[in-house]
């Protein structure tokens, strides 16, 4: 099909669209960029807090990635530990483990937990 200029109306469409296609996927990964930027931030300033807490349950969530480099391609993983307290007052909250503390605490350990933000930072097992 053509649209009277001597060229294919497919490829003026490809022309539009690829740079808008490109603006939104450049705008979500600085966007990523900024918003866990700024969690980071949030949680490093924010006030460490120790309470009496009881370790209530553990979880771990591995996420994968592959990146192709020249037609090489690579996989990595991370993982991340989350640590769940509850509180006196029957309250109970996930926390992400960054000092890692998940191979040293178990379900039903109580003790002063310290944390900071969404952060858990230490813990003391009441003996």
């Amino acid at each position: 099909m053509n649209n009277g200029f001597g060229s294919p109306m497919g490829f003026d469409l490809m022309i539009t669209i690829i740079p808008i296609v490109i603006v939104i996927g450049f705008v979500i990964v600085i966007g990523t960029v900024i918003y866990r930027g700024a969690k980071y931030v949030q949680n490093a300033t924010s006030p460490k807090e120790s309470t009496f807490a009881k370790v209530v349950s553990k979880r771990m969530d591995v996420r994968q990635s592959s990146h192709n480099h020249d037609g090489h391609v690579s996989h990595s993983s991370h993982t991340y530990y989350y640590i769940t307290l509850e509180f006196v007052n029957g309250e109970r909250q996930e926390f992400l483990d960054v000092k890692n503390l998940y191979g040293l605490v178990v379900e039903g350990d109580t003790g002063y937990a310290a944390t900071q933000g969404e952060w858990i930072v230490a813990f003391e097992r009441n003996s």
